[in-house]
């Protein structure tokens, strides 16, 4: 692991994959993954938009050649400042290259950076009811659980299983009667500054016509 590009370096036999963060230079490449993979497609600058915004989250996985194979497109909710949070938009690995775990470990590259650099609580996301493979990949492998149940969330009216996973232990808030010292009431506020500010409008276009007034964004899997 190299700690301060983000590299990971896997051998799969005669493969090998080196996961790195995403650069400008990626994009296209990564848009073309997306189109090839999952059928809820963004348009550039929606991909713009999380790597100006969060560059620290998104990665790719390449091949020995440089060619673009998988992805994870991931952000901070920008309207959860006092319980910080990761989202993944987007994850996606060309069928060529699965079976290889890329998924898995895209993903925890991502998460690993929510915390790091966001002192992020947990991670989110949502998934089609229909997609098997990627619910057995977020449960049984990743460890998420299922928060809500969105119906018609997606454009053809499917719905979408909500899902999210701790990052972080949660800490117990403390007793009122540990916090009273001689009849004063003692409250305790803990903040997290994250060094971050960023403002930017929460609608976005998919490119099929379907848009989330709110920013959030689907998330799609084929591991």
């Amino acid at each position: 692991i190299n700690a301060e590009y983000g590299v990971l370096l896997f051998r799969f036999g005669l493969k090998m994959v080196n996961i790195r963060r995403v650069t400008v230079q990626d994009l296209p490449a990564m848009q073309n993954c997306n189109l090839t993979c999952l059928p809820e497609n963004y348009q550039m600058k929606y991909y713009f938009y999380h790597l100006l915004s969060w560059p620290q989250l998104s990665f790719v996985a390449e091949d020995h050649k440089g060619r673009i194979v998988g992805y994870v497109l991931a952000k901070m909710e920008e309207d959860a400042k006092d319980d910080p949070h990761g989202h993944i938009t987007s994850l996606a690995v060309l069928r060529s290259h699965r079976k290889l775990s890329l998924a898995t470990k895209l993903m925890k590259q991502a998460e690993r950076a929510m915390v790091e650099s966001f002192n992020a609580n947990y991670v989110s996301l949502h998934v089609r009811k229909s997609n098997r493979a990627a619910l057995a990949l977020y449960k049984d492998t990743l460890g998420f659980e299922q928060s809500d149940t969105e119906e018609g969330y997606y454009a053809d009216n499917e719905d979408a299983y909500a899902m999210r996973k701790m990052l972080k232990p949660k800490v117990e808030p403390h007793d009122e009667s540990t916090c009273q010292h001689h009849g004063h009431n003692h409250s305790h506020t803990h903040s997290h500054a994250h060094g971050h500010a960023h403002s930017h409008a929460h609608g976005h276009s998919h490119g099929h016509g379907h848009s989330h007034p709110h920013g959030h964004a689907h998330t799609h899997t084929h591991a």
